[in-house]
């Protein structure tokens, strides 16, 4: 089998990095006010120490599949993988709804109607959701042909802002005022949740390293260069459309990067750029739902889940598990519509974002028990690994009381699920 180098799993990182989401979130932080560019700085350095955390497994770990799932499974058992792997099962299916969400909010620009109707959005959502389930019951193949033309259109809106729009910038509007109802501490928390949400996909190359050569050098630097070019990307773009629409402007858009490109140059290239958008977000959902797939049914391939996850149809798509997860993402799309769209794209944010934590903070303390065991401990080892801690452990109380308690109770789900399963096949 042909393995990748390190341009190819760097630029698949970037991609699973750049979806949907920063398409949207503009508008979520623009309730903030320009404070949540101090947001997006400090989810960047801690993005980027978790990064470093997945350079460290990778080079401990060589060649193995699965990354966070496969990582923890070496160090603390079944039990540990299955928590992880259900916890990442869960951010993917929750992501999945954001990013109808997302769509439905860029589809507005075209149809108004199924923005202002709640009824129309909540169709409008589901009916994205199963058309991109249905499309991956064919083959991996004409799969991954589609993602490759979606990815290289993915950049482009957002270079677009950055390279034209930074010349009509008015920087008097760019500013860190806190425009939100929280002190400075609880609005930065606040603001960093929120934005860590665009870096999922950090993990990537790790998943794809038996893929890899020289997995133990080639992951960690791709993991390392996608960071860096999705934060220069991410923070720019963000100072570019904080200094052409006015907050108030931003905090109603349902197309941030839309609606800043018709700035300058008109309602034409708004229109382009939304209809991009729309398929950049149809490419982040239907690649996600791919995934939706593929991680239950690793686990049944370990015998830690139900064997029907692991049904497939004659494309071989395991078809079961992804009619399962788009119907519990549709279910969360259409409990949390009673909100206004920007609402419901926050909390499906927060949610995926703590279900992904559980991964992460497994994956810090491999690497830190694995360090341990060999004696390769070192201080820059322990402060690497203790910060990154504190950093997640600080995104869970950022995503709130609410979210948190949906999480917990999703994960006490997950316990229960195993222990029968595990009584069930003794």
């Amino acid at each position: 089998m042909k393995k990748i180098g390190l341009t190819a799993s760097t630029a698949l990182t970037v991609g699973n990095m750049v979806g949907s989401g920063i398409f949207l979130l503009p508008a979520s932080l623009a309730l903030y006010g320009g404070i949540s560019l101090l947001g997006w700085v400090f989810a960047a350095i801690g993005a980027f120490t978790l990064a470093v955390v997945f350079k460290g497994l990778a080079v401990e770990f060589p060649n193995v599949h699965g990354g966070p799932y496969a990582y923890t499974q070496k160090v603390f058992g079944d039990f540990a993988a299955f928590i992880v792997g259900w916890g990442y099962w869960i951010s993917i299916w929750c992501t999945n709804a954001a990013i109808a969400v997302a769509f439905v909010g860029y589809l507005g620009l075209f149809i108004p109607e199924v923005v202002e109707q709640k009824i129309l959005s909540i169709l409008t959502g589901v009916s994205v959701i199963w058309l991109c389930s249905a499309v991956n019951f064919s083959s991996l193949h004409m799969i991954s042909r589609l993602q490759k033309w979606i990815t290289i259109l993915k950049i482009t809106p957002i270079l677009a802002v950055i390279c034209i729009g930074g010349w009509y910038v008015d920087w008097q509007m760019i500013n860190l005022k806190n425009l939100s109802d929280t002190n400075l501490f609880q609005s930065i928390t606040a603001t960093t949740t929120l934005a860590l949400f665009a870096f999922l996909g950090l993990e990537s190359a790790t998943i794809n390293s038996n893929s890899t050569r020289d997995s133990e050098k080639t992951v960690g630097k791709a993991g390392v260069l996608a960071m860096s070019i999705t934060t220069l990307l991410y923070l720019s773009s963000s100072v570019v459309i904080f200094g052409l629409l006015p907050m108030s402007t931003l905090q109603e858009s349902t197309a941030p990067f839309a609606d800043a490109s018709a700035v300058f140059l008109g309602n034409t290239a708004q229109y382009i750029i939304g209809i991009m958008a729309l398929i950049v977000t149809l490419g982040a959902l239907n690649g996600w739902i791919l995934i939706q797939g593929q991680v239950p049914l690793a686990m049944v391939n370990d015998e830690l889940f139900p064997s029907f996850f692991g049904r497939k149809n004659k494309k071989n798509a395991p078809y079961l598990g992804i009619i399962i997860s788009s119907f519990l993402a549709s279910i969360v799309l259409i409990f949390r519509y009673s909100d206004s769209l920007i609402q419901v794209f926050s909390f499906m944010m927060n949610l995926s974002t703590l279900s992904v934590l559980t991964p992460f903070i497994m994956s810090i303390l491999s690497l830190a028990l694995c360090l341990s065991n060999q004696n390769k401990s070192s201080r820059s080892h322990n402060i690497l690994i203790g910060f990154s801690l504190l950093f997640c452990i600080w995104m869970i109380y950022g995503v709130g009381l609410e979210v948190f308690l949906y999480g917990m109770g999703l994960i006490g789900i997950g316990i229960i699920l195993y222990l029968i399963f595990k009584t069930s096949k003794r």
